[in-house]
């Protein structure tokens, strides 16, 4: 049987406002930074006298921080991935009585784990200097070898006065030049040390801040070809790079000595410029 009676309609649900919403607040976007490694010190004879002057003038957990804080800031910039920086996991710095100053190598275990090994008798050989310049030689040696802990080489065929010109550059960047080094003229752009340091130095300062930084990321993935690496970063073969950095050291060994002849026969500047005015004045009569 079909009933005829109507069913009743349902109340609507009753909707109750609640509180406005608030417009989002934006996200800060997280701080980038470098990577951070595990730092170590080793030494192979306390009672060295080496060891003793190292320890009296340097705060190793500062100063190896701050090396790797310079290298790290003077060739890269943070990244959200900082895949563009090598993967260091560790540097172990080691003291002992070695023939060479110091070097830098993997470490048996993995070549993220880094080496850097310093000589004792090295820092024996400067007992004349003041406290202050063996702390500045002992962190400028300490920068120079930590850049090879975190520098590209062109997957090893990069030349070695290129990865040691970078090195000296990094030192003198940071401030860390010792009091010998001098800008001079040597044969080869590829001198390496501060020679070649003081040439990627120049052309930091024609071609622009983060010429060498440039330089080294595009040692990153490509091995070096001497005849497309230069030209395709400065439009230049190195050679002909050279040549403008040897001509700009001429000048400049040119300008004080054409000084010094000025003065040296009474003929100055000021000099010229009051003889032109008496010369100007007789002519006005």
């Amino acid at each position: 049987m079909i009933s005829t009676k109507e069913e009743p309609t349902p109340s609507p649900v009753p909707i109750h406002p609640g509180p406005a919403s608030k417009p989002t607040a934006p996200r800060p976007h997280p701080e980038l930074g470098y990577p951070t490694c595990k730092l170590r010190v080793k030494c192979h004879d306390l009672a060295h006298r080496g060891a003793q002057i190292f320890f009296d003038n340097i705060n190793v957990s500062h100063d190896l921080a701050a090396a790797v804080s310079a290298v790290l800031t003077i060739l890269y910039k943070p990244s959200q991935s900082n895949s563009h920086i090598p993967p260091v996991r560790s540097v172990t710095f080691i003291l002992h009585d070695i023939e060479t100053l110091a070097y830098t190598q993997g470490s048996e275990l993995d070549n993220d784990h880094k080496e850097i090994h310093m000589s004792l008798g090295y820092i024996t050989k400067r007992p004349s200097e003041p406290a202050s310049l063996r702390r500045h030689e002992i962190q400028g040696v300490m920068t120079h070898e930590m850049v090879h802990c975190w520098q590209w080489n062109g997957k090893g065929s990069a030349p070695g006065g290129l990865i040691e010109g970078i090195a000296d550059f990094v030192r003198l960047r940071a401030g860390l030049a010792p009091p010998h080094w001098k800008r001079g003229k040597v044969s080869r752009w590829d001198a390496g040390y501060q020679h070649t340091g003081y040439f990627l130095d120049w052309i930091e300062k024609m071609y622009g801040d983060d010429s060498v930084r440039h330089m080294n990321e595009a040692l990153m993935n490509k091995r070096y070809d001497e005849e497309t690496f230069w030209t395709n970063l400065f439009g230049k073969h190195v050679q002909e790079l050279w040549d403008e950095y040897c001509k700009t050291l001429l000048e400049e060994e040119k300008a004080p000595k054409a000084k010094e002849s000025q003065e040296g026969d009474g003929t100055t500047l000021e000099s010229q410029g009051s003889e032109v005015k008496d010369k100007l004045e007789k002519v006005m009569e």
